[in-house]
């Protein structure tokens, strides 16, 4: 399973304020030798990093001709490498998410995008019905991403991808991340997939119309035009497959919803809502919540009740596939913007914007976070953005003074504590 190593820096592309984690790189489970009870595996040597740049370079290629490259793609991938200063610039201060649900959501499904978006999935109709024949995910997830990623392959990034790459190698802040994407670069310029000297995209080296890793593009990699290569920057159909085969891999059940909108009564148990819950869909329904869409059928799988604005603002259930886009991407309000996409796409409603309470401003955010950091709560770092450890606390605390305990930053809330 992958998870969210970098920071997914497409998103700056496209929004001034940039999302908070989310690139993805791939991991390998590894099963360990046995070992007598006392004794403790040594830990793995650390990547070299830092140092002179020709030396950590002939370090690279050594690596990658040990993992199966050829001399000659090493050399023609590396040859010219640089430092880009304007990459740790990016890494060393990446923006915070800090707009609402209904905010960026309003921003990001815009009608326009949900034409364009409408548009692609009958241009490539027969490469989406094969994505979804073959790797059971339906043309809306893929489109959603399509679109949130980089404007359907309109924004993709203007850094070279070699020297990012290199750069955040060579970096001791993130080595062990980024070396193996520069090995498997070297084995994209091998197979012809990539030209080293050209290639751009996201500072972070997302590659493509759908923003992935080397790595990733290398284990996941689909050619869906038939030209002998996987190519996310140029091909529509590239891009598809490989999205396909990714989500796949992250966990997505054929079949399923990921999530769908509900209308509930103000008398829930809101301390059970939240991302991962205990509880099924069914048991939501009993209690009186009603799916939008009238459908129930789905009422056996886990379902989690997402207030992405409190009890008065949009609700939703989170199905157990809705777990992909946290893998994608650790931003709430990202992965909820792109799921409700993907629902769009496939035919759902607007979701209906209730009246959600206040919310607070950055300061008081800082001082609600700091207030319950000093009550026991871990809430992470003072930050100013409703993540779900600081939602995790405001539950407890709405609980105990008695209030809604829907997850929901307030001025009321502040004040009470």
């Amino acid at each position: 399973m992958h998870r969210s190593l970098a920071s997914r820096s497409a998103l700056a592309l496209l929004f001034a304020a940039a999302l908070a984690g989310g690139a993805t790189a791939q991991t390998q489970t590894q099963t360990p030798a046995p070992a007598a009870p006392a004794a403790t595996a040594p830990a793995a040597p650390a990547p070299a990093c830092d140092g002179d740049l020709t030396e950590f370079l002939a370090g690279v290629k050594a690596e990658a001709i040990a993992a199966g490259a050829s001399a000659e793609a090493a050399d023609k991938a590396l040859a010219g490498a640089q430092i880009d200063p304007k990459v740790l610039s990016r890494d060393r201060a990446q923006g915070v998410f800090k707009q609402t649900f209904l905010e960026f959501s309003q921003r990001t499904v815009s009608q326009a995008r949900l034409d364009i978006g409408r548009q692609k999935m009958k241009q490539y109709a027969d490469v989406f019905a094969r994505a979804e024949q073959d790797y059971g995910v339906p043309s809306g997830v893929i489109t959603a991403f399509w679109a949130m990623e980089t404007d359907f392959g309109a924004v993709q990034g203007d850094f070279n991808t070699r020297n990012a790459l290199v750069t955040l190698a060579h970096d001791c802040r993130r080595p062990e991340l980024f070396r193996p994407q520069l090995i498997a670069l070297i084995e994209m310029v091998q197979h012809g997939d990539l030209d080293p000297e050209t290639n751009t995209g996201a500072w972070a080296g997302e590659i493509g119309q759908v923003q992935m890793l080397p790595r990733d593009i290398v284990a996941y990699g689909m050619d869906g035009d038939g030209d002998g290569h996987v190519r996310l920057k140029q091909s529509g159909p590239d891009a598809i497959l490989t999205a396909a085969k990714f989500i796949q891999h992250l966990g997505f059940q054929k079949g399923q919803p990921w999530l769908q909108e509900v209308i509930i009564p103000q008398d829930l148990p809101f301390e059970k809502s939240g991302l991962g819950g205990t509880m099924t869909a069914g048991e939501w329904f009993a209690l009186g919540v009603k799916p939008r869409n009238g459908d129930s059928s789905f009422g056996t799988l886990r379902g989690d009740l997402v207030l992405p604005q409190g009890r008065l603002g949009p609700a939703f259930i989170a199905y157990p596939n809705f777990g992909i886009y946290l893998e994608w991407n650790k931003s709430f309000i990202y992965t909820t913007s792109a799921a409700y996409f993907a629902t769009r796409l496939s035919g759902s409603e607007p979701y209906l914007k209730g009246t959600p309470e206040q919310g607070l401003t950055n300061d008081q955010m800082k001082e609600l976070q700091t207030k319950l950091d000093t009550m026991g709560h871990d809430v992470g770092a003072i930050d100013g953005i409703l993540g779900s450890g600081t939602r995790v606390a405001i539950q407890k605390q709405q609980q105990r003074l008695g209030m809604p305990a829907d997850g929901w930053a307030t001025p009321k809330l502040l004040e009470s504590l």
